[in-house]
């Protein structure tokens, strides 16, 4: 009777179906009270922040995003005007019913917004123009950190150019980035960038300038580059004294020229000691003599020419690429640029042809790169037979110069007038090279078995005694250049 009365008692278990549905109601009856109880305690306004501190906050979204959202109170409406970074890239898309939208005047902001390709039609040069010219009335002008333009402009929209550039001048612009294009253009065409706008004040604010598809004719009444860090001209033509111009950035650290025409001597009398990285690129120069203390980085891209770099003792990675044949390029690259010695990493890419018996230039000590430990060779072989070819051996010559070597990676393109021959065998005398104590890993791409490579590989095999591995490789890696 007992357990009778118990099991009266006891209430009824639920169904299985309404035990989910008790829990949905739950679980919205929680969110329902803190729901409420969120909106019963205080809110965050931005109008509640001091009037310095909103602008900052709406600076930290792309421009496109703090011109949107500035429309969605009458009291932000002006905030995106104080923004820090002004990019504009041509063409854009942009919806053509949206012409009054500030937010869709605006063009991209240096970040990928994928948003942006989904619009409507695009916008044409004449459009881009007026779209630039509107944001920049509208902005204060205060506080510009970066000030960018990418579009092909025409000589003819040269007073546009002006205008962009007086303000950034005025606006104080730490970084300046002027790509006009001009791919389809000769170069007569390209537009005028007057550098002395920057510095109508006496005293330029730019860290960093780059000028790509433009004409720049430097002055002796321009002042001092006194906080400049960064140049890179790029398809630029150069009139007037660029060497003096170079002078005057003391602080400069970074200087690339690439494809730039009108410089016949890069000669620099002054001394760039804070010069880190200098690139020289496809540019027709017949010279290069730099005083650079602090150069770590040198690259150079080009023909066979005099390249003197004064006082680089601290210099720690060199690529050295000419684009002639020629039978003594690998000479001149070990050989006739001494200031390169001190180097930890170097990458020569050199066309050869023919075997320089008697090479007319100096030979340097043994032991020239003392602190060289990583050495990478790129380069075409052009032959009348592939396999008689002995242009790569003087090769084993030159890396005697690096005694301390501990890797080397080789990539070789064998080209021939004629037909491709098969290799034979090579002979079991092989080049003349000196004993490398250090040298523990060698790579050997595009080997085909010509006589020449397995001379070199067995002249490494027998003279790298703590070698711990030769890997050799009959294609070419990506790591190739094929612009040779």
């Amino acid at each position: 009777m007992a357990g009778a009365g118990e099991d009266e008692a006891a209430p009824p278990s639920p169904s299985p179906d309404r035990q989910p549905m008790e829990e949905a109601a739950a679980a919205k009856r929680s969110r329902s009270k803190n729901h409420h109880g969120l909106a019963d305690g205080p809110s965050f306004r931005m109008e509640d922040l001091p009037a310095e501190v909103q602008p900052v906050i709406i600076s930290l979204l792309p421009l496109k995003e703090a011109v949107r959202t500035s429309m969605v109170s009458r009291s932000w409406t002006t905030l995106w005007r104080f923004h820090g970074d002004l990019c504009f890239n041509e063409p854009v898309d942009v919806d053509s019913n949206t012409d009054d939208n500030p937010a869709d005047q605006v063009n991209g902001t240096g970040t990928n917004d994928q948003s942006t390709n989904q619009c409507g039609t695009k916008i044409t040069r004449a459009k881009f123009i007026e779209t630039v010219n509107s944001v920049i009335q509208q902005h204060s002008g205060i506080g510009i950190n970066k000030f960018s333009i990418s579009c092909d402009l025409h000589k003819e929209d040269s007073h546009h150019l002006d205008r962009w550039i007086r303000f950034a001048a005025s606006s104080k612009a730490k970084i300046i980035d002027f790509d006009l294009k001009l791919f389809d253009y000769p170069v007569e065409e390209a537009p005028h960038f007057p550098l002395e706008a920057l510095d109508a004040q006496g005293s330029s604010f730019v860290q960093s300038l780059s000028l790509a598809g433009a004409s720049i004719k430097p002055s002796s009444g321009i002042c001092r580059f006194t906080v400049l860090r960064r140049l890179v001209l790029n398809s630029v033509q150069i009139f007037g004294d660029f060497p003096g111009l170079l002078a005057k950035c003391s602080r400069l650290e970074d200087l690339e020229i690439i494809r730039c025409s009108g410089v016949d001597d890069l000669i620099v009398p002054h001394k760039l000691d804070k010069l880190q990285k200098l690139l020289i690129a496809r540019t027709d120069v017949q010279m290069v003599v730099i005083h650079a203390a602090d150069l770590a980085h040198f690259e150079y891209e080009g023909r066979l020419i005099p390249i003197v770099l004064h006082g680089c003792s601290k210099l720690e990675k060199a690529t050295i690429a000419f684009d002639t044949t020629n039978p003594s390029a690998l000479a001149h690259a070990f050989n006739v640029i001494p200031s390169i010695s001190p180097v930890k990493i170097l990458i020569v890419r050199a066309i050869i042809s023919t075997y320089a018996q008697s090479l007319e230039l100096p030979l340097r000590p043994q032991g020239m790169f003392m602190h060289l430990r990583h050495m990478t060779c790129q380069i075409v072989v052009y032959c009348r037979e592939l396999n008689e070819d002995n242009g790569l051996l003087q090769l084993a010559h030159w890396l005697d110069t690096a005694p301390q070597l501990e890797t080397l990676d080789l990539h070789m393109l064998y080209l021939s007038s004629g037909a491709f021959f098969s290799a034979e065998v090579a002979g079991a005398e092989g080049p003349c090279m000196c004993r490398h104590d250090h040298l523990k890993t060698v790579f050997m791409g595009g080997f085909q078995c010509y006589k020449s490579q397995i001379e070199l590989a067995c002249s490494i095999l027998g003279n790298a005694s703590v070698l711990e591995q030769l890997t050799i490789e009959p294609r070419l890696t990506e790591n190739f250049t094929g612009g040779l």
